[in-house]
């Protein structure tokens, strides 16, 4: 028996797309970022060069193919470490946007506020690089540096290594100072929030109260999401996050059950108008908890393929 062709046999050197290979690329931009002070533009724009590698890193940890544009089935075959035989291909990965949404899916931790940081922080980059604007010229490093070293963090965790690996032992130390920091600030300023929303809420009338209440009840009722306490007027309110794992399906007769697990990442009472958003401060509140989700579907309906002339009018056009 013959083996595989060479042209079919996956490359043996350092693939592109490997874990690997991203994340050394992104401890070169770290250690071009740190060259620089905390206020210098400089220092900023490699931080998000260096954040998207990790993020890649991140996705190629769990399969390069996670990072392949689908668009042309060429570009999976070379995340799987063949080299495609197309005239004149070059491989196209997912953009960072599209990196940082299924990193969101796939990462409990990547809460859906770290996701908006990230792609935020990719703005500004692709501001400096592609137009004439000055985007970290005028941000002081500690609005963003706490959040990007919670990012880094995060994705570090999810390859299996610590934070002083891509920033060092000395910066490590300081970044989870930062990040510790963060989480208590955030938890100062949503008790505060809460605190304000509950004394103008006791200062309304019984009537009001009573009304109001009734109002955020339905609401809560018909509204997506899982129903909370508020912790400021005692009504029925709203969480929302992401799904942390894969649905748990079962079947009761012809109905299919699905149950879905949560990480809230936000909170919404429409009685006294608070809202919250992001873990940190949910969990200063005790909003933190994850929750489940149940829907039912008819099983012909759930199984039954899609319909391709679905949504299109009748075709009465016969003779």
């Amino acid at each position: 028996m013959t083996g595989p062709t060479p042209a079919a046999m996956p490359a043996t050197l350092v693939h592109a797309w490997s874990h690997e290979a991203l994340f050394s690329k992104a401890q070169r931009f770290v250690q071009q970022m740190y060259a620089h002070p905390a206020d210098d533009w400089r220092f900023g724009l490699w931080s998000a060069f260096a954040l998207e590698l990790l993020a890649r890193a991140s996705l190629a940890k769990i399969s390069p193919c996670l990072l392949a544009d689908s668009k042309d089935w060429n570009n999976i075959y070379f995340a799987l470490g063949f080299s495609p035989t197309a005239k004149k291909f070059v491989p196209r990965s997912i953009d960072v946007s599209a990196a940082f949404a299924r990193l969101r899916e796939i990462l409990p931790a990547f809460t859906p506020e770290l996701e908006g940081f990230s792609v935020l922080h990719m703005a500004k980059r692709n501001e400096d690089v592609h137009t004439g604007l000055l985007p970290f010229d005028s941000v002081a490093p500690t609005t963003w540096l706490p959040t990007f070293y919670d990012v880094c963090n995060v994705l570090m965790t999810s390859l299996g290594e610590s934070l002083e690996l891509l920033l060092g032992s000395e910066q490590a130390t300081t970044a989870m100072q930062m990040i510790s920091a963060r989480k208590d600030d955030a938890a100062k300023s949503v008790l505060k929030s809460v605190a304000a929303h509950k004394t103008v809420w006791e200062a309304k009338s019984t009537e009001e109260k009573e009304r109001l209440t009734r109002q955020a009840s339905v609401w809560a009722a018909r509204h997506d999401g899982h129903r909370a306490i508020c912790p400021s007027c005692g009504s029925d309110s709203i969480l929302t996050g992401a799904p942390i794992a894969a649905p748990l399906r079962s079947l009761d007769g012809d109905t299919i059950v699905e149950m879905q697990q949560y990480l809230p990442a936000r909170f919404e009472c429409l009685a006294c108008k608070l809202k919250i958003s992001g873990l940190a401060q949910l969990a200063a509140t005790g909003l933190d908890s994850t929750y489940k989700a149940t829907y039912t579907y008819d099983a012909m309906e759930y199984y039954a393929p899609d319909d391709p002339f679905d949504g299109y009018e009748p075709d009465n056009n016969e003779p």
